[in-house]
């Protein structure tokens, strides 16, 4: 069984608003901050547009601070979606219009396979999209990570005086 009510708001978005809730600081810091890395394209990656998907999203995600290497499966799936929607409305593109409907042995008119798939690939896209806030409305439950500042992203300088030098970009990309 899913979560019940409404997904509970990130908490730099509970913060924004005053507090209402009254929560306690440790509260609202709480939670998992892994290690901001992209994690290497799986070369189970079907498709030429999947894998281009993968080197793109991948540093836009780094940029934003939502990946990690414990999220490979999750942006393999959307990545494979993607492969897959091209490949489908590049087909159906080929076919024409008449390509989005079928006729059945039996006289029946349904929807063409490639249709479905590209309709499955959209949706798949949707929900795995939304995991890393890919669309407007689930930007407001995505936190960035903070794991690299716990991890040593600002290194002390030679004096050991603990001088913030923040680190390459060659750690992310």
């Amino acid at each position: 069984m899913g979560q019940r009510g409404p997904k509970s708001k990130p908490a730099s978005v509970h913060y924004l608003n005053g507090n209402p809730s009254k929560k306690p600081a440790a509260a609202l810091a709480a939670g998992l901050h892994p290690a901001i890395e992209i994690p290497v394209c799986p070369s189970d990656l079907l498709s030429d547009d999947a894998r281009a998907e993968w080197d793109r999203i991948t540093i836009e995600l780094a940029k934003l601070r939502v990946i990690a290497q414990i999220d490979l499966a999750a942006v393999a799936i959307y990545c494979q979606a993607w492969g897959d929607w091209c490949e489908a409305r590049r087909k159906l593109k080929v076919v024409g219009f008449t390509g989005y409907i079928t006729t059945t042995p039996s006289g029946y008119e349904q929807q063409s396979v490639l249709f479905q798939i590209a309709n499955k690939a959209a949706e798949t896209m949707k929900s795995y999209g939304a995991l890393f806030g890919m669309n407007p409305s689930a930007r407001t439950g995505v936190q960035p990570s903070q794991g690299d500042m716990q991890l040593g992203l600002f290194e002390s300088d030679e004096n050991g005086s603990g001088a913030e030098e923040e680190a390459g970009p060659e750690k992310y990309f």
